[in-house]
């Protein structure tokens, strides 16, 4: 029989203030397939390769299936992830001009094989093109193969951040050399934001209205309209490095780029996410006979806020723009 105090660790449970897991011990998993599809989707859509023949590049993630998880056990970190994926790509052959369309399918990458031995198939619609087609069979696939490669690696670091947590001799061995190290360091006179790095996802939503491109783009950068469409008072003045706030203040954020019935760059967060923590939303519009298309690429959403997000720019943005569109033409 054990002495007091002295009992088998792993039924010690020790006092910590979010009483998480303690000592890394019992059995915790978190499913990554939601930040999985939005990270493989910003690290390979995008990709571009080319040589004096022609130039190629990945323009859509036309499938993703499957599922992630990772898993925290005795201090250890457990990975599953198994996947089925479909990209599109386009092409053009510098010296005719031809362009050309085909598929890129990844049928399993998962924990079984290595990155480097993943099957990554190429293939082109019927027609010229077979030069294309080579150079994504070359240097196309070591690029996916390497997106493959970036995609693990944020899945074993930037998703896992806070399942394994210090123990209390940890944070104490931590906090002494903290205090070592601040006795023999100048520390800055203005204020530093501290925080951890959480897991995020990328989003991506179009939604089709039917205004002029002006429009739109006034809709989002004249307080007037803003107010109308939010239902709320907002502050905002739409310049590069200017700060705005919507909502009552409950979307924040800094003008990062503007371009004129072109594009809008923010930093942009929700009052309830972690301090200091902004996405970058990208708006882009884009003309379609008569209409316009407004395509919204939002990177770095807290993995938790994800559906909160989408809710937000789906009911809270777009569906509110379009009544307010509405309106607008009723009245001339």
């Amino acid at each position: 029989m054990a002495k007091w105090g002295q009992g088998d660790p792993r039924w010690i449970v020790e006092e910590r203030e979010d009483g998480t897991n303690v000592n890394n011990w019992h059995w915790t998993e978190r499913d990554a397939t939601s930040w999985s599809k939005g990270k493989l989707r910003e690290l390979l859509v995008g990709i571009a390769v080319e040589n004096e023949a022609g130039r190629c590049e990945i323009s859509e993630l036309k499938q993703v299936e499957g599922e992630a998880s990772c898993s925290s056990r005795k201090g250890k970190l457990i990975f599953f992830y198994e996947w089925n994926i479909k990209l599109g790509w386009k092409g053009i052959i510098k010296e005719s001009g031809a362009k050309h369309k085909g598929l890129i399918e990844i049928p399993n990458l998962s924990e079984e094989n290595e990155v480097d031995d993943t099957e990554v198939n190429v293939s082109k619609k019927k027609g010229d093109g077979n030069i294309l087609k080579d150079l994504m069979k070359t240097a196309g696939t070591a690029k996916v193969r390497e997106a493959l490669g970036d995609y693990l690696k944020a899945l074993k670091t930037e998703f896992t951040m806070g399942m394994i947590l210090p123990t209390k001799a940890m944070a104490t061995q931590e906090l002494t050399v903290k205090r070592k190290l601040s006795e023999t360091t100048l520390q800055a006179s203005s204020p530093v934001a501290l925080g951890v790095r959480i897991p995020t996802v990328a989003l991506h939503m179009t939604e089709l209205f039917d205004t002029a491109i002006e429009q739109l783009y006034r809709i989002f950068t004249v307080k007037d309209l803003v107010q109308k469409f939010s239902k709320s008072p907002a502050v905002l003045e739409a310049e590069k490095g200017r700060k705005f706030q919507m909502f009552d203040g409950n979307i924040t954020g800094e003008y990062v780029e503007l371009l004129t019935n072109k594009k809008i760059v923010m930093k942009w967060r929700c009052r309830n996410w972690p301090e200091e923590h902004y996405a970058i939303v990208a708006l882009n519009f884009v003309p379609t006979l008569g209409q316009t298309e407004l395509q919204l690429d939002c990177k770095g959403v807290p993995v938790c806020e994800e559906e909160n997000m989408k809710f937000c720019w789906q009911k809270q943005h777009f569906e509110e723009i379009q009544g307010l569109l509405q309106l607008i033409t009723l009245n001339g």
